[in-house]
């Protein structure tokens, strides 16, 4: 296609760190690493991420995650990543927050120094074992509980503040309307159509009241790939993983984030599961009155994000290209169906489904 993003978009990307280079860490200054620092050695595998690198450490005795910060994410972005986490860990450790393993001098982190004044930041995480939730068919019971969950992180994370929270992520739906460039890269017409569609909805309902929403903290991501779950617990969420998309936002962008990647998966009603897991964060943390109209298209707008990355993606990871183009196919799908429910039935649907849990606020505390 040799097609590009627009200026703004391509800030947004390049300090998301999605444009830094895939340049490789050295397997032996990884192994001496962990050895020194972290008194650990056994086999390493490395696994698939958006950004940076990530492995699977098989030691001894137990498993964990390593990351290795992108060449191009700035200290504090990743320092900001792993302070939310340990923050939760200590001031609400009954929430079930991957956990950092410490070095052996009780460091979160540890700098890898490249030479020519170029560093990348080292961490390692408790693997944790189980589903992750995209690996099966939640019900709707399960869908309120990993609801709930999400709801007590917001209200743990609600004092927290760090000095990078304030970055601008490119996946922060409040960035939405800098994504319409990104239209032009998909090839179908009623792609286009739907996503200009999105686009309306969102400067009309959600735009003009941006400046006015509650806003904290917000995990970002808290998708069905980032969630390890346990289908026979009471519990069901096992480990909330992964704060790389952790920005300072509106509140109400967390659950319209996790809702965009559950609409259309129903064959009764495409808003169905996400009705039942809003119903569950309302058990815990109550939307105001005023912003719960702005849950719906926030989500559809997260949505479509999802979409049209993916051109994006193929332009950039040709060997990927069919899985990625498949991948936007099925949110187009979703996003089809439900666009088809009238946006006033869903709101109705919403605030009916969250009534029989509890009392919602009107005002902002």
């Amino acid at each position: 296609m040799n097609k590009s993003p627009g200026a703004v978009l391509q800030r947004l990307l390049e300090e998301s760190s999605l444009l830094a280079s895939s340049q490789p860490i050295d397997p032996l200054l990884l192994k001496h690493m962990l050895e020194r620092h972290y008194a650990l050695s056994g086999n390493v595998v490395r696994l698939g991420s958006e950004k940076g690198h990530t492995f699977r450490l098989k030691a001894k005795a137990n498993e964990y995650l390593v990351k290795v910060s992108p060449s191009d994410e700035p200290e504090p972005v990743t320092a900001l990543q792993i302070a939310a986490m340990r923050y939760l860990d200590d001031a609400a450790h009954a929430l079930p927050i991957q956990r950092i393993k410490p070095t052996l001098d009780r460091r979160d982190s540890v700098p890898i120094d490249l030479g020519d004044e170029a560093y990348r930041t080292l961490s390692v995480f408790c693997f944790v074992e189980g589903l992750l939730w995209e690996q099966m068919d939640a019900n709707l019971e399960q869908l309120t509980k990993a609801g709930d969950m999400l709801g007590q992180a917001n209200i743990a994370l609600r004092s927290f503040g760090h000095p990078a929270a304030a970055r601008s992520l490119v996946y922060d739906i409040r960035h939405f309307l800098d994504w319409a460039e990104l239209v032009q890269y998909a090839p179908d017409p009623k792609h286009r159509l739907l996503a200009q569609r999105v686009f309306r909805l969102f400067e009309e309902v959600v735009l003009p009241r941006l400046s006015s929403l509650e806003m904290q903290l917000i995990h970002g991501d808290y998708a069905p790939n980032n969630v390890v779950v346990d289908p026979h617990s009471e519990v069901f969420v096992k480990a909330i993983l992964d704060f790389g998309d952790a920005v300072h936002s509106a509140v109400i962008f967390d659950p319209a984030n996790t809702v965009a990647h559950l609409i259309g998966r129903s064959q009764d009603h495409p808003w169905q599961d996400a009705f039942a897991f809003v119903a569950g964060y309302e058990q815990s943390r109550p939307i105001n009155e005023s912003e719960l109209p702005l849950l719906p298209v926030a989500a559809l707008s997260r949505l479509t994000m999802l979409a049209l990355i993916r051109y994006w993606k193929a332009e950039r990871t040709p060997d990927q290209r069919e899985e990625l183009l498949a991948s936007a196919e099925y949110y187009w799908a979703n996003l089809e169906q439900a666009l088809g429910v009238p946006l006033d039935d869903v709101i109705a649907r919403f605030r009916y489904r969250a009534g029989g849990h509890g009392s919602r606020r009107t005002n902002r505390p």
